[in-house]
């Protein structure tokens, strides 16, 4: 088949298309059904299951550093393109937190499991808590990358630091959203990753590389929209019924364990929005700030992370 694009036409990623630090002949790429929609996942080792969930304008790629190394220490690594990203379908709906968790549950069951650890960055943190919430029988654990405590994302009120209230006020709009982003080959993508990324990363060839992927995955059809729609949801959910039970249901605690991982240099979620997370955590609460890095650890200090991922899975 020929490789048109970032994507092939069973929604697999064309690999040419990917920075030569990505193509890894360990990493297995499939499609995967759940909850009504098809996932394209990636991946690696055996083992206790982790799945993956990346942030806003990104997909599997953005975990490169954690598959080989959560493979490596025994588990069984799932990077997984959430509804509208990357290789996975883009349905016009479903991107309130009850769809999307649901997803995740969903996704936990056709990969032949009962439960996951989940990981996620930024949105994928919020996520991995609400699935924690709203599902809590096929959580394990939970890691939270540069992401709010659960309370304060359904609050969307206290979390607003400048650049999330520009980003979710830009969100609440219609049509322009969408068109923008994907405008100009994704650079307004580049732009908000580059607000938000420490300055170390910023200036490496990793950070160029991974950009450029990230601009072509943001180009294809339906993959703009899906990335604001989740946003959408979050800013206009505070005066509709679901974004109600949304917050009635985040009153409950997360009942397993959780690691919450942060930059110091973050932005765009600050120390100060971990703050309260330990309040709304029953089942076992540890913060690690990463010093130096800005809203992408997993990227910008992978190794780092690596180390404080394997030893909270293995204890």
């Amino acid at each position: 088949m020929a490789l048109t694009g970032p994507f092939d036409h069973d929604g697999a990623p064309a690999v040419a298309a990917f920075p030569a630090h990505a193509v890894d002949e360990t990493l297995r790429h499939r499609t995967v059904s759940a909850n009504g929609i098809r996932f394209h996942v990636v991946e690696s080792g055996t083992g206790p299951l982790v799945l993956l969930l990346h942030g806003f304008g990104q997909y599997w790629l953005n975990w490169r550093h954690q598959l080989p190394a959560l493979a490596a220490a025994g588990f069984r690594a799932v990077a997984v393109d959430l509804r509208g990203s990357g290789g996975s379908d883009k349905p016009p709906r479903g991107y309130d937190a009850f769809t999307l968790s649901a997803d995740i549950a969903g996704l936990v069951r056709a990969l032949g499991e009962r439960k996951a650890t989940l990981i996620g960055q930024g949105y994928g943190g919020v996520l991995a808590f609400d699935t924690a919430i709203i599902h809590p029988t096929v959580v394990e654990k939970v890691v939270a990358i540069a992401a709010p405590s659960p309370m304060r994302t359904a609050k969307v009120h206290r979390v607003r630091t400048d650049p999330y209230r520009r980003l979710l006020h830009f969100a609440a709009m219609p049509f322009v959203p969408d068109r923008r982003l994907a405008r100009a080959d994704g650079s307004m993508l580049e732009r908000i990753v580059r607000s938000q990324a420490g300055a170390a990363w910023k200036a490496s060839a990793d950070f160029r590389e991974t950009i450029a992927a990230m601009r072509r995955a943001i180009v294809v059809p339906g993959a703009a929209k899906g990335a604001i729609e989740k946003l959408r949801w979050v800013a206009r959910s505070p005066w509709r019924a679901d974004g109600l039970r949304h917050r009635e249901a985040l009153e409950q605690p997360v009942q397993a364990p959780v690691l919450h991982i942060a930059g110091d240099a973050d932005r765009f979620t600050p120390t100060a929005a971990l703050a309260d997370a330990a309040g709304h955590c029953a089942g076992g609460y540890r913060r690690e700030v990463v010093p130096g890095v800005g809203h992408y650890p997993a990227e910008e200090a992978p190794e780092v992370v690596n180390a404080l991922i394997v030893d909270f899975l293995r204890s």
